[in-house]
């Protein structure tokens, strides 16, 4: 048996704290820079076709999206609630420097001010080398510290060959050769049932 994530509901936006849900509840973060694949991921990882919308657009979350989502965990079998919390892409985004701002302003603040974080979800796109906002992002969770899994999407997009290369080259910008990456495609899920498996564990 695997765990399984039974049921997953939007709950709130929000930009500020006096918005965030008033249930309290566990907190699994995901950030990435725009269009690498977050909400694809998230999806997938719900069985869900449309809880976070997927866009064409990069720079189309503008807020912090709370979505319900109840566990079912094989062993010992039992049921969690959390919240999957979706944070606005960083990096390139079609929209001005002011929201950009106002964005890094409301993440920082949720890094920072929400107690029930129990680990971020950084996606990095697993076909290109890591970009200097994803490294200032990682710096930004380590200095909160805050736990954080390096999640490669995209990877059934690359040979096996190309795979181990890139991963060998996340690993080498981020610094820390001991790195943890989980491989993930939201296409075959690949690393579906491994990053559940993480959630269960820190629940």
């Amino acid at each position: 048996m695997e765990n399984k994530i039974i049921k997953a509901d939007y709950i709130a936006s929000a930009v500020k704290l006096s918005q965030y849900p008033e249930e309290i509840l566990p907190e699994i973060a995901f950030i990435g820079r725009s269009n690498v694949g977050k909400s694809s991921l998230i999806n997938s990882l719900c069985n869900r076709k449309n809880l976070a919308r997927i866009s064409q657009t990069p720079g189309k979350t503008q807020t912090i999206n709370f979505y319900k989502a109840t566990l079912k965990i094989a062993e010992p079998q039992e049921l969690k609630n959390f919240y999957l919390v979706d944070l606005p892409g960083y990096g390139y985004a079609k929209t001005s420097k002011t929201n950009r701002t106002v964005w890094a302003k409301f993440i920082d603040e949720y890094f920072t001010k929400s107690p029930n974080i129990k680990f971020i979800c950084q996606l990095v796109d697993m076909r290109h080398a890591p970009m200097d906002s994803d490294l200032q992002m990682f710096n930004n969770i380590l200095e909160k510290n805050l736990p954080v899994l390096i999640v490669a999407t995209k990877s059934d997009k690359l040979s096996k060959n190309e795979r181990a290369k890139n991963l060998a080259v996340i690993k080498k910008t981020f610094g820390i050769e001991e790195l943890p990456i989980l491989p993930y495609s939201s296409k075959n899920t690949e690393g579906h049932s491994d990053l559940l498996d993480v959630i269960a564990d820190s629940l």
